[in-house]
């Protein structure tokens, strides 16, 4: 390929065009592709890189605590959960309907593997996604020296996605005025934009938690006006993984690890750590 066109391609920012480009040069000639059917397969080409790195950069801007892929997801563990119901929502019509989804349920069962699995669905579909536990919300907009400029910043951020996902509600206490905030991002994206909340505390413990007895009412009319409940029970899949690698490990370092003493230097296996992942 000749210097002068890759100087071109590189000024024009056709960066997918240029990798497929000698590739399809010997395609073409090959198959004696005419002018308007090369054109079409290089600009295809261009077109794909484009859409690869838009989906990259929005997965970042997400801010997922992890990137998971709803293929990946065992419903054979727990029966619960309905599949169906699950890929009904990873079509992503609820969000075009502006409808929103809640998910309740113990710490461990999938809550946000489930959440976050639906909003990389969200951004293929090419919607934008935010990703927050309800402590990063917090900070957001608890954090010291904020002015009411900033503020706007943070609330806009939260009000602009076409898919809101707040996840970990119900893990403990809320600090003082987190529910001011809340509250005002539900009432701003009712009707105009969707929000997938996971929790693993009863409704009726949200005004304790939020510490806000008529902004916890507020938020949950709003809310739940035109929202789906998933409620999903069983067994914690944290749990049943920590017991399969313990099940899996050579009886020589099972062993091992029994004879060391307190304190000295060994990694405890078991029990395992919760996670700060709510399920």
């Amino acid at each position: 390929m000749r210097s002068s066109l890759q100087e071109y391609l590189k000024q024009l920012r056709l960066s997918g065009l240029a990798q497929s480009l000698e590739v399809r040069l010997s395609e073409a000639a090959g198959n004696r592709l005419d002018h308007a059917e090369f054109l079409e397969l290089v600009l295809q080409d261009e077109l794909a890189v484009r859409g690869s790195r838009q989906i990259e950069r929005r997965v970042r801007a997400a801010s997922f605590r992890e990137t998971r892929n709803l293929d990946e997801f065992d419903f054979s563990f727990n029966a619960s959960i309905k599949r169906r119901q699950i890929e009904e929502l990873a079509t992503c019509r609820f969000i075009r309907e502006k409808s929103d989804v809640l998910l309740l349920g113990p710490p461990g069962v999938g809550k946000s593997f489930l959440v976050q699995a639906i909003g990389h669905r969200a951004i293929k579909a090419g919607m934008l996604t935010l990703y927050r536990s309800i402590f990063d919300l917090a900070r957001d907009f608890l954090g010291e020296e904020e002015t009411p400029a900033q503020q706007d910043k943070i609330l806009g951020k939260y009000l602009k996605p076409e898919l809101l996902i707040i996840d970990d509600m119900g893990m403990k206490q809320l600090p003082r005025r987190s529910g001011e905030y809340l509250l005002e991002i539900i009432m701003r994206r009712h009707e105009n934009r969707s929000t997938m909340m996971t929790s693993n505390r009863p409704l009726e413990d949200w005004a304790k938690l939020i510490g806000d007895v008529p902004a916890a009412t507020a938020i949950l009319d709003r809310f739940l006006q035109h929202a789906a409940i998933i409620q999903i029970t069983g067994k914690s899949y944290r749990l049943r993984n920590a017991k399969n690698d313990a099940t899996a490990r050579p009886k020589d370092a099972s062993k091992k690890e029994s004879q060391e003493p307190a304190g000295g230097g060994g990694e405890a296996v078991w029990p395992p750590e919760e996670s700060s992942d709510g399920g």
